[in-house]
């Protein structure tokens, strides 16, 4: 925890704009979030104690039945604040804005308090972001910051309306140190910019910066039915750009444009965009898990693994296929096979109940059983969302009990340095009978 000698007020009352209703400290001249004059002294506003919005916790803290949306993140959110001690969240991960707010811009501020549910944005975005808000019926109010109404007057305003200590939560999984810097810095100078007539008591208190850890991503493990839909017609996008370049591969061929051939058709059948960068690794390079794709040209007897995901609707795709460019050797044969073998195995025992690295356990097993187990160094698989890894992982040290809603990737791998390698990768949600595989296309070898 660190703290900050900039702003605790304790106890400060608050009255409501006359304009747009929202609350401002007593003494206030102009309103933050709307920008309307009103008395200074607020004679002619009515106070108000704001009631604060009251939940109901579940023994898991995250709830996933409830009457509309806008409760259901108020409910997720509260909690988090309740369980880490914070009254103010920071959200500033665009994927966090995108799941919380359903804003897609990516550059915002969301502030949540258990009065206030505000996503303070520029001129670039206002628009955009009332309009995704509503869609998503998050229940934040869009504010434009501008030089009028700077963002961390806003934020100073917000904070006037706590009682008692000021715990900001903020995520330091992605918020640097120099952006930390910035906003602690920028809040103190708009109180002494704007409240100066609360200077003294500034001087006098500290304000609390905690970091949320993995709360926020941890909302975000277990899909509703309509993110599940989203991720399985993203997943469908790559099984039809693995038909269209089947049709393409042959010798002579670069990774570069195999990898080109496979972005293009991704975007032909309806994605946004890439999850990650497309992966073509052929021959010796595919010995390397993330090789990147070079002017080596494709060869008879070269293994082609393809690693490749796009974005539909924000969610993410992710598959590999591995194919040989002519005939497979014997040994290219047990391995590929091997792969197949581990992953179809894996797939099979994947069901809510299981832990995580229990499932890692069944693939590793069976290869290091043929003898390749120092070759497959990798974990067998993670989960998928707005982003291409979240948690929890399949590996060897992921102790998380598998949820049904949850997305896993399977995608063991055999490479052998300095010859070839092998990876095979289905993505799918887990159920309470097992596995919903999303992914269709062919895992036989392939041999072209």
């Amino acid at each position: 925890m660190t703290r900050l000698k900039v702003d605790k007020i304790i106890g400060l009352q608050s009255v409501n704009c006359k304009v747009c209703g929202k609350p401002m400290p007593v003494g206030t001249p102009r309103c933050a979030f709307c920008g309307a004059e009103n008395e200074a002294a607020g004679a002619d506003c009515k106070e108000t104690d704001m009631n604060k919005t009251s939940f109901s916790s579940d023994e898991t803290g995250f709830i996933h039945s409830v009457q509309s949306v806008a409760e259901e993140k108020q409910k997720m959110l509260s909690t988090i604040l309740r369980k880490k001690g914070g009254n103010m969240l920071f959200i500033t991960d665009k994927y966090s804005l995108r799941y919380i707010t359903g804003f897609r811009g990516g550059e915002g501020l969301a502030v949540f308090t258990p009065k206030e549910m505000l996503l303070i944005v520029d001129s670039r975005y206002t628009e955009a972001a009332k309009e995704d808000t509503e869609k998503a019926a998050s229940g934040f109010s869009v504010i434009e910051f501008n030089n009028d109404n700077p963002k961390f007057k806003i934020v100073a305003e917000v904070i006037l309306g706590i009682s008692g200590d000021v715990n900001i939560l903020f995520e330091d999984k992605s918020l640097t140190v120099a952006e930390y810097r910035n906003m602690s810095t920028e809040i103190s100078k708009a109180f002494k910019t704007y409240f100066p007539q609360f200077e003294e008591q500034l001087r006098k208190s500290s304000m609390g910066w905690y970091p949320v850890g993995d709360e926020l991503e941890k909302m975000r493990r277990i899909k509703t039915a309509g993110e599940i839909e989203l991720l399985r017609k993203a997943e469908q996008i790559g099984d039809a750009a693995f038909l269209d370049i089947l049709k393409l591969l042959k010798p002579g061929m670069t990774e570069l444009e195999v990898a080109a051939e496979i972005e293009y058709s991704l975007k032909k059948h309806g994605a946004e965009g890439l999850s990650f960068d497309t992966i073509a690794a052929s021959g010796i390079n595919s010995s390397m898990p993330h090789a990147i794709p070079s002017q080596k040209k494709l060869e008879a007897g070269d293994f082609l693994t393809m690693d490749f995901g796009c974005i539909y609707e924000g969610y993410c795709s992710d598959m590999t296929r591995t194919v040989v460019i002519g005939k497979a050797d014997y040994e290219m044969k047990k391995v590929y096979n091997t792969v197949l073998k581990a992953q179809t195995e894996a797939i099979a025992a994947v069901r809510a109940g299981l832990v995580c690295k229990d499932v890692d356990k069944i693939a590793r097993d069976i290869i290091a059983a043929e003898g390749y187990g120092q070759y497959f160094g990798h974990g067998l698989g993670h989960s998928v969302g707005l982003y291409i890894h979240e948690s929890p992982a399949l590996n060897t040290r992921d102790e998380t009990v598998l949820e049904a809603g949850m997305i896993e990737t399977v995608e063991p791998g055999i490479y052998i340095p300095g010859r070839w390698g092998v990876r095979i990768e289905d993505m799918g949600a887990v159920t309470a009978e097992g596995y919903d595989d999303f992914t269709g296309s062919a895992k036989e070898l392939i041999e072209l």
